[in-house]
């Protein structure tokens, strides 16, 4: 079922991203992360394209084994990088052989190590070539895309940066999932600003738990989001005093918070980065019910 149909029943939810383990003796605890997380009913999950597109075979496969094993509505991240229409066409072809009826269409980022995104193809630029494409091709496909509150660390300005999702969702695409956010007043200023220009669609806020404090730094500093100080301050003192499992109990209390809050003041519902973690989302689900 195309995502648009399951967000049009206007029911608060919970939505869910993994990232393809690289090497295939980790996909069964990958599962069984999985099979934990059934339990909380998410409206659909999605399952990234890796660094650079490195994992597209094994987000094929995921998807496919998500959807007829465990019942999940799941999506599949397609990118730009290194994308050609045969490949595209491939590529969306194998995904509605599986049942597969979502895709988000990204423009993705370079491999490690390549610096800024450069096209392999002119025709696959922007993530609104890929949603012009589809929709051409593949009509009956849901195509979501992503947003960004805190700004594309690449867009000329906000502004200009609003005006590529109003694109990309006129070019046909049904929703919007943004990056990962830690100051709730930039979603709701965003989805605002958002409004006054003409975009309808949902904008579903997406939430990363800090599980790890060099890792949220390096997150951080590839997608332009910001840690607010005081979070920062709470997340180091806790790495000082207490090691990693302070932090995560620390993130996970922030990321309650958060979530929370976004309910409770009118968003759709919550994306998690999952970070392939079924415990973390599950405490952090439960605290929010």
């Amino acid at each position: 079922m195309r995502i648009a149909d399951l967000l049009s029943k206007g029911e608060r939810f919970f939505s869910l991203e993994f990232f393809p383990p690289k090497e295939r003796p980790a996909w069964p605890e990958f599962f069984a992360a999985a099979e934990r997380l059934k339990s909380v009913n998410p409206l659909f999950v999605s399952v990234t394209y890796g660094a650079g597109g490195g994992t597209q075979s094994n987000t094929l496969e995921l998807v496919a084994r998500l959807k007829k094993d465990y019942g999940f509505e799941p999506m599949a991240h397609l990118t730009c990088v290194g994308a050609s229409g045969e490949f595209i066409n491939g590529f969306l072809d194998n995904l509605a052989k599986d049942g597969i009826d979502n895709v988000l269409a990204l423009r993705g980022d370079p491999p490690r190590g390549d610096g800024a995104f450069k096209p392999n193809n002119k025709d696959f630029s922007y993530a609104c070539d890929l949603v012009r494409f589809i929709r051409k091709g593949f009509p009956k496909l849901g195509v979501g895309v992503a947003a960004y509150p805190e700004t594309h660390p690449e867009a000329v300005s906000p502004a200009e940066d609003l005006l590529h999702l109003k694109e990309k969702l006129e070019l046909g695409s049904d929703f919007a999932i943004t990056q990962l956010f830690f100051d709730n007043s930039y979603y709701w200023d965003f989805v605002k600003k958002a409004r006054a220009i003409g975009i309808e669609k949902p904008i579903i806020p997406g939430v990363l738990p800090i599980v790890n404090l060099a890792g949220v730094k390096r997150i951080v500093s590839l997608c332009g989001a910001k840690l607010p100080p005081e979070i920062l301050a709470r997340v180091e003192e806790a790495d000082a005093t207490g090691g990693a499992k302070a932090v995560e109990e620390v993130g996970l209390e922030i990321a309650r918070k958060q979530v929370r809050a976004l309910l409770e003041n009118g968003a759709p519902g919550v994306h998690l980065y999952t970070l392939n973690r079924a415990e973390t989302c599950l405490k952090i689900i439960e605290g929010c019910a």
